[in-house]
């Protein structure tokens, strides 16, 4: 990569990882602030506050694993710098 392809990646890479701290802190530690609140609202029998405490993070976090690393590999192949595929 050239200089300027190394700040141009730097900086898209940066902002991902940003977007999935940001999303990542929220379903750890903003949503659990609100359990009390959110154990009002029930679904499929369950307050909602406890099944993101069990397990609605644990899937976002999931999801989130793998979107980040599609993105990643989408930047990287964008500047040249992807692993080849085997």
């Amino acid at each position: 990569m050239a200089n300027g392809n190394d700040e141009a990646w730097w900086g898209k890479t940066k902002g991902l990882m940003i977007t999935c701290l940001v999303i990542w802190a929220i379903f750890g530690f903003v949503i659990h602030f609100f359990v009390k609140a959110l154990n009002e609202i029930v679904i499929l029998g369950f307050p909602l506050g406890y099944y993101m405490a069990a397990q609605g993070s644990l899937i976002v976090f999931v999801i989130l694993i793998f979107w980040f690393s599609g993105r990643q590999d989408a930047i990287d192949r964008e500047f040249g710098v992807a692993e080849d595929d085997y």
